[in-house]
């Protein structure tokens, strides 16, 4: 039987909890992650409560100083957890009150758990949210050297996986940069609303201490304190949003992946993936097999999950704070660190993939991919594009009744569908000039794809600044606490 220390709210009881509730209720395993982010919240708090006269200044320095110990021990992996308490936030206080004695009881005055807890949990996933965006920032940069060496790779671009128009390489891969940039964008957004304290509002109500919560909220980095005391810590708004942006995030890699599955196999043959981002087979040894891709693919289910554990949590919770909300730690955690993993990986994967652009260009031939610039060189002729798209249609059909490409049709063929085409036909339908003609903005054209890697570099240099002023900030305010 193991011993329990008292429990911080055992007051109110004369029974012992018995080990099997402890066991139930127990957040430790998970929310130690928060040790350091508990650390820093209760020096902001306790600062505060010096400066407001609430608490003796000898006290607040005693606790101060016992609170670096403890960050010291958990930063270098020297804090003992003990099991018999149920949470990260009772350790510390108990670890605080053993170093420093009873002025450690003080440390919670004008505080709940339940501001606690929201304060520290903003704080994780603030910084969860600017790794995220980083990583994201590291994949584009490797999807987006793919598009400065290929502006003139040819390859088939697709609709319901059939061959629809052709496109470069360049434009397949930025397509999937400007993703991965709105994914990045979605997690400093996330940042941005998630950037409010709570701390100070207590159990639910606020508290009769004459505390300062913007002082709290500026030394912990933080814009500004949060609005709504009952808010402040029933609101996982934050928690669901984030878990929103990395199932977001991971849905995109998962596309990502699942073509790289495809085009890496014979009967694409688009992509040879790295040896060192592969794996064999234990009874074939002719097999390369694109195991990070379909891994990365299949954890995508962990991370929608994640979501829709939060949004299930959440949907039916009253005012104020329900034990409930323990529960939201662990699934947001597990899909940002998956998704941050699955970034990393795949940032790798990419950058060193290896693209058969002979083999791209030689399948484009196929499937009258050109079919469309054929219906517009007759638009420029005058034809109406419903009758261009008819005689198109029929030129489609015999092509692929004798075998010869569209482009490869003389002029007499061509001539069968429609009187109205003549020699200049042929700088048209190839597909280079297929290609080459798609100048729009967004389009497939190299012109085009330049104007678009510079979009995209901007897009992300901007969002390096922003990660980095922000990272800064808040280091400076850790710096600043422990002084």
């Amino acid at each position: 039987m193991i011993l329990l220390k008292q429990a911080l709210w055992s007051g109110r009881f004369t029974g012992k909890m018995d080990d099997s509730t402890l066991d139930f209720t127990t957040s430790l395993d998970v929310d130690s992650k928060m040790a350091f982010y508990d650390v820093m919240g209760s020096l902001a708090h306790v600062r505060m409560l010096k400066a407001c006269n609430i608490i003796p200044a000898e006290d607040a320095d005693s606790i101060i100083a016992g609170l670096k110990v403890i960050l010291d021990e958990i930063r270098n992996d020297r804090f003992e957890l003990d099991y018999t308490l149920e949470d990260i936030h009772t350790n510390i206080e108990f670890r605080l009150t053993e170093r420093i004695g009873p002025a450690g009881g003080k440390l919670h005055t004008g505080r709940s758990r339940n501001d606690q807890v929201a304060v520290d949990f903003r704080m994780y996933l603030r910084d969860c949210a600017l790794r995220s965006a980083s990583c994201l920032n590291n994949l584009m940069t490797s999807l987006i050297k793919i598009a400065e060496d290929n502006g003139g790779t040819i390859m088939p671009g697709f609709t319901h996986m059939q061959h629809a128009q052709p496109v470069t390489l360049a434009q397949h891969m930025l397509a999937y940069a400007f993703k991965f940039s709105r994914d990045a964008d979605r997690f400093l957004d996330a940042f941005e609303r998630m950037d409010k304290c709570p701390l100070g509002a207590a159990a639910l109500a606020g508290t009769t201490y004459p505390i300062d919560r913007f002082m709290t909220a500026s030394a912990l980095g933080f814009r500004e304190p949060t609005e709504n005391s009952m808010d402040s810590v029933s609101d996982r708004d934050f928690v669901n949003e984030l878990a929103f942006c990395a199932a977001q995030t991971q849905i995109h890699l998962s596309s990502l992946c699942e073509e790289l599955v495809l085009w890496s196999s014979q009967e694409f043959g688009f992509v040879e993936m790295a040896d060192r981002y592969t794996t064999g087979s234990s009874i074939m040894p002719q097999k390369k097999n694109p195991d990070i891709a379909e891994l990365v693919r299949g954890r995508t289910g962990s991370v929608i999950g994640a979501l829709m554990t939060m949004l299930t949590m959440t949907k039916g919770l009253p005012l104020t704070y329900n034990r409930d909300l323990q529960e939201d730690k662990r699934p947001v955690m597990e899909s940002i660190d998956t998704v941050v993993a699955c970034l990393d990986i795949m940032a790798k994967v990419v950058a060193t993939a290896e693209f058969n652009k002979e083999r791209m260009l030689e399948v484009t031939s196929k499937g009258q991919i050109n079919a469309t610039d054929l219906a517009d060189y007759l638009v420029t002729k005058n034809v109406p594009f419903r009758e261009a798209h008819a005689i198109v249609g029929a030129a489609v059909r015999e092509s692929i009744e004798t075998g010869i490409n569209l482009e490869d049709m003389s002029l007499e063929q061509l001539r069968k569908f429609s009187d109205r085409i003549e020699d200049d036909v042929y700088g048209y339908i190839p597909v280079s000039k297929c290609v080459e003609r798609r100048e729009s903005y967004g389009g497939t054209s190299p012109s085009s794809t330049d104007v678009q890697i510079s979009k995209a570099i901007e897009q992300l240099m901007l969002r390096d600044e922003r990660i980095r002023q922000e990272t800064q900030l808040i280091d400076n305010c850790w710096e600043k606490l422990e002084e």
